[in-house]
């Protein structure tokens, strides 16, 4: 990712803990190293994502504790919440009485606002949000794209990059990786050949092989994610990958510029 010599301040913005470490950990990582200065804003809970059951109780605080050691493993300066509830794989999630309102309940303009005051706080430089679809379409992570954009427009930050990853590659990279391992029952691999970016729309590409192990440790700290009662989730198979092969799969991260 080329930035401006005078850009400092970059300013992640994702829906769930792990969502960092998934797309955008080995740039964090090497921001770091670089110089800048590394926010990371975190929009829900993710008390709703998929975990073994014996982990369902408190798994908020499960999952903020990993997100902690997420930032510590990458180096990142500052992390933030906006404090909003997990809404659930299909966005309808109900908000418990006297608890958080689920992100996809919340109105974009409220929820953006939030965001524009850390943004003018940190005077961010750049923000760093999903594509529209979200990546693989969550409705959480649709609506942060969405709230993202409002909030740096609010808060004048002209420079936006949306992370996210070239269709064709990922098909490619998941047949490879499916000769090695089998993925677990809940993951389809046709579901991604309507999501993220197209090749031709991917405007920087982001070497992060030099901090492939800081990315694999911040996808370790999200251990509940790795875990399912009925076998290892997504998350278990990427971790078993060998390092030759993580690296080669994991190795490059990629971003489209909003003009």
């Amino acid at each position: 990712m080329v930035l401006p010599s005078s850009a400092r301040t970059l300013v992640f913005v994702h829906a769930h803990p792990d969502d960092e470490a998934l797309l955008t950990a080995g740039t964090m990582a090497r921001a770091v190293a670089e110089g800048q200065r590394v926010v990371l804003v975190v929009a829900t809970d993710g008390a709703a994502g998929l975990a073994s059951a014996e982990l369902s109780d408190g798994l908020a605080r499960r999952r903020a504790a990993e997100l902690d050691e997420s930032c510590r493993v990458l180096g990142v300066h500052r992390l933030v919440s906006l404090g909003y509830a997990d809404s659930g794989l299909h966005g309808d999630a109900p908000g418990e009485p006297g608890g958080r309102m689920p992100l996809c309940q919340a109105p974009v303009e409220e929820a953006a606002a939030g965001l524009a005051a850390i943004l003018v706080e940190e005077g961010a430089d750049v923000v760093i949000t999903y594509d529209p679809h979200g990546g693989y379409g969550h409705p959480d992570h649709v609506r942060v794209h969405q709230l993202s954009l409002r909030a740096a427009d609010i808060a004048g930050v002209a420079t936006v990059f949306e992370a996210t990853v070239p269709r064709d590659q990922l098909l490619r990279g998941i047949k490879l990786a499916s000769r090695v391992y089998r993925f677990p029952p809940e993951f389809d691999p046709t579901s991604f050949e309507r999501a993220f970016t197209a090749s031709a729309d991917i405007t920087h590409r982001v070497d992060v092989r030099p901090f492939i192990d800081a990315k694999r440790a911040s996808m370790a700290a999200h251990a509940s994610q790795a875990t399912a009662d009925d076998g290892d989730r997504t998350l278990a198979a990427f971790l078993r990958m060998p390092r030759p092969l993580f690296r080669r799969v994991f190795g490059t991260e990629f971003y489209r510029l909003r003009p």
